[in-house]
């Protein structure tokens, strides 16, 4: 975040103070829509976070990593008689029950290779194929919001940096809790002066104070000074994008990074292990996103993605390795929830793909076409060329959100 508590770092250079970017939005926003990504870095298992757990093979194919279909620390919170989700995910249920989350399961990219690198690269940046572009498919969809979008800041990575999924021509912000004690208003008052006569400088600085006061206001003026340890990140990110997202003024796109997918080992079962504890904190994390977002949660879209799920057996170390198909979340009270969509493939060894993993039967595109058609209102030839190019063949998914 290079923000007023950052830029003390900063005002000793003029060639440092030239790149200072602005980094919240500062105009009115065209849109009243409010969209989050939440990329879950590490490949995320789907059979573990929503177990199918009425098909016949389940049970025997997950074997140690089987969920029960009881009530208890390792019951399954039941969907809708075949699918359930995750004990951990108790947020997510009441999102359910209130027909605002929804489910689909057996879904993935265009990737079938196992390499994470290659895969996140191909999730974020939109085509076919790794490495294919510099550009992510959220900052081409930014550009096409409205011919004033790019300067409006509408995108926000929440984090120390800004992941490929925002990068490109359209400017976005960013915002991390700073490390550094707040600045002296004559301080800036003094560094203000030293700047008027220069009005590159001079007019990104004040558009630095005003950005950061922005920020201050959303989220209370000591919420930047809070520090990131790996057990509350992500809930301090999600509440403070939520809160600025909330701004009438303030970014429409966001993107949350979500650590801890890669459970080659101890993945656990229940209330421990590994993958519990990731999906603790994406329940905390997305609990305080709805908190932070406020009345603008009727008017928000969460949506999960992976690089690809996980072999559907678990390996000798209690574990599972890389995958193909996994599950995705779409929450928000923007959607139309309490549904599990899934052309579901089956467990058996015959139905798995390349005999290990789930296969994948909806293209994770599809959903991501779905939501910003009906929620940006993006039209169909510019979500097949430029959002995701080369993708006319995949439709949007229909009905994922409230009329």
């Amino acid at each position: 975040m290079l923000s007023r508590r950052h830029l003390l770092s900063l005002t000793g250079s003029a060639a440092a103070m030239g790149l200072l970017p602005v980094r919240l939005a500062l105009a009115d926003a065209p849109t009243d829509a409010r969209f989050v990504l939440a990329i879950q870095r590490g490949a995320m298992d789907g059979l573990h976070a929503v177990p199918p757990y009425g098909d016949p093979n389940y049970a025997a194919l997950r074997g140690t990593l089987a969920l029960s279909d009881k009530a208890g620390l390792d019951g399954v919170l039941d969907l809708d008689g075949r699918f359930g989700l995750h004990p951990k995910l108790t947020e997510l249920k009441a999102w359910y029950d209130q027909g605002e989350l929804l489910v689909v399961h057996a879904v993935a990219t265009p990737y079938r290779e196992r390499s994470h690198f290659d895969g996140q690269d191909l999730l974020e940046n939109g085509t076919i194929q790794p490495h294919a572009g510099d550009s992510g498919w959220l900052n081409r969809t930014i550009g096409l919001m409205g011919p004033t979008a790019g300067d409006q800041r509408l995108g926000l990575a929440l984090g120390e940096d800004v992941p490929l999924a925002l990068r490109g021509k359209v400017k976005v912000a960013s915002w991390a809790p700073a490390n550094l004690p707040a600045a002296a208003p004559d301080f800036l008052n003094l560094v203000s002066a030293m700047y008027a006569k220069q009005p590159q400088l001079g007019d990104t600085l004040r558009q630095a104070i005003s950005a950061d006061a922005m920020a201050d206001q959303a989220m209370g003026a000591n919420a930047g000074m809070v520090p990131l340890r790996p057990n509350n990140a992500a809930r301090i990110l999600a509440e403070a994008g939520g809160k600025l997202l909330a701004q009438d003024n303030g970014p429409r796109i966001a993107v949350l990074e979500l650590q801890g997918w890669d459970t080659h080992t101890n993945q656990g079962l229940g209330a421990n292990g590994r993958m519990a504890q990731a999906l603790q904190q994406m329940n905390d994390a997305f609990a305080a996103l709805k908190s932070g977002l406020g009345a603008a949660w009727s008017k928000t879209v969460v949506m999960t993605a992976t690089e690809f799920g996980r072999t559907a057996r678990p390996n000798g170390s209690g574990g599972t390795d890389h995958g193909t198909a996994t599950a995705l979340f779409l929450g928000g009270g923007a959607v139309a929830g309490k549904r599990v969509i899934a052309n579901w493939p089956g467990l058996e060894f015959a139905q798995l793909y390349q005999n290990r993993d789930l296969a994948p039967t909806t293209d994770f595109r599809a959903v991501a076409k779905g939501v910003l058609a009906a929620h940006l209102a993006l039209p169909q030839d510019a979500l097949s060329n430029v959002v995701f190019p080369q993708s006319g063949q995949v439709r949007p998914m229909q009905e994922l959100l409230r009329a």
